[in-house]
């Protein structure tokens, strides 16, 4: 079973309104609006707040509500799509007070959820609510502007919240690596920051991801995302899918990132088993992704694109439906694909042992393929036991310090070899 960690975007969520990165102008309207209940009840009975993922529009809500000393009634959207569903929920809970008298913020989270044939009049309800509400109702989405909010919209106090930069994001990481103990590169955690995109949550998961378990982090443990181009986290489609509760969301999962088809497939082969406890929830889902990798297959035999939908479908909808009797078992990193991390390796070594090879070929007159094959293993002998006249010939080949460690396999003897050089 692998080793479980408290999420670091739970553990270092912003206790105050000053930990929050960024949109301070949107944070005092939201607070200012609140506020004014204690005057009575306001024009506009609904704050509606939209922007991007992870811009801090949740923790807003929360760290106010504290501050203000409300009561917090919290849900997703998403999970209470129907007119029916709505009302249970927010409907009462916006007409009283708290349990011991005071104010409460009735919060309905990932609105966008609401869309899709699975929406039965949620929309509607939730502006009937807001119509009679005795309580602060916020409501928070990606897109305000989409056209099923139109007529919601014109009910609500619409609040903008923008992406923060990229260097306060790199001081929240900072901060986030000093009390975790952790001695980080500044140029690791800029490349962090700038790779979220404004997403503060995709840049704490992706150090969590990195640094967890780590005593210091440098750019090269870092370096490799730049193999991820993406617009949503590629965490965040991955647990949108492998902990996806409809078919819809999970391949909506897919259109989220820019990750291509083929790229996506390995994360989720790679992450699957480390998520689905119950074994028969992993064999379903392991037929679901054998299932997408025959029609990987047809697409390459045939060149016939349409058949990428199926491979969308099982990776996605099929994984996402296996999971049945799972149990979520608290925060375990996803992990970068192993075989594309060694791909990418043997990628790098095949090219530095052709370039040796076609050093030896200049010098020797003889191809390239034929000095890989039977000079590179003489060399490779002389270079771990002679370092004399291994930098005699690594001076002759004219063959720089990467090419030596290569050819030697030590880096200790490389640094030996390279001193006679100088």
């Amino acid at each position: 079973m692998p080793f479980l960690h408290a999420a670091w975007t739970v553990k270092h969520k912003p206790k105050s309104t000053v930990e929050i990165i960024g949109n301070p102008s949107a944070i005092k309207t939201l607070c200012d609006w609140l506020q004014s209940w204690n005057k009575g009840i306001p024009k506009k009975r609904a704050a509606f707040l939209y922007g991007p993922p992870g811009v801090g529009k949740t923790v807003s809500v929360e760290v106010l509500a504290h501050d203000l000393g409300m009561e917090l009634v919290e849900k997703n959207a998403s999970d209470y799509r129907t007119e029916d569903a709505i009302k249970r929920f927010a409907g009462l809970a916006s007409q009283y007070a708290s349990l011991f008298g005071g104010k409460r913020i009735i919060l309905l989270d990932e609105l966008d959820g609401l869309m899709g044939n699975a929406d039965k009049g949620g929309v509607k309800a939730i502006i009937n609510i807001i119509k009679t509400a005795r309580s602060p109702v916020v409501l928070i989405a990606n897109n305000a502007y989409d056209p099923r909010f139109r007529t919601l919209r014109s009910y609500c106090l619409l609040i903008d919240f923008k992406k923060p930069n990229s260097s306060s994001i790199a001081k929240r990481l900072h901060h986030i690596c000093t009390r975790e103990g952790i001695l980080a590169d500044e140029d690791a955690l800029k490349f962090l920051a700038q790779r979220s995109g404004g997403d503060v949550r995709s840049a704490v998961i992706d150090l969590q991801a990195l640094a967890q378990g780590k005593k210091n982090l440098t750019y090269n443990d870092v370096s490799w995302l730049a193999y991820r181009d993406r617009q949503e986290s590629i965490f965040n489609v991955l647990k949108m899918i492998i902990y996806g509760r409809t078919s819809y969301g999970a391949k909506q999962a897919v259109n989220m990132t820019d990750v291509d088809i083929d790229m996506l497939f390995e994360w989720i082969y790679e992450n699957v088993p480390e998520h689905f406890t119950d074994p028969h929830d992993l064999v379903q889902a392991m037929d679901a992704l054998s299932m997408a990798d025959v029609y990987r297959g047809k697409i390459r035999a045939s060149q016939d694109w349409s058949f990428t939908r199926y491979v969308i479908d099982y990776m996605s909808a099929g994984v996402a439906m296996a999971r049945q009797n799972s149990k979520v078992q608290g925060w375990i990193p996803f992990k970068f694909p192993s075989r594309i991390m060694m791909l990418s390796r043997s990628k790098a070594q095949r090219a530095l042992r052709k370039s040796i090879g076609l050093k030896i070929r200049r010098k020797c007159h003889i191809s390239a393929a034929r000095a890989s094959a039977e000079v590179m293993p003489y060399l490779r002998i002389i270079f771990k036991n002679d370092v004399h006249n291994a930098a005699g010939i690594a001076k002759w080949l004219d063959l720089d310090e990467e090419m030596i460690e290569y050819i030697v396999g030590n880096k200790a003897k490389a640094g030996q070899i390279t001193a006679f050089l100088h």
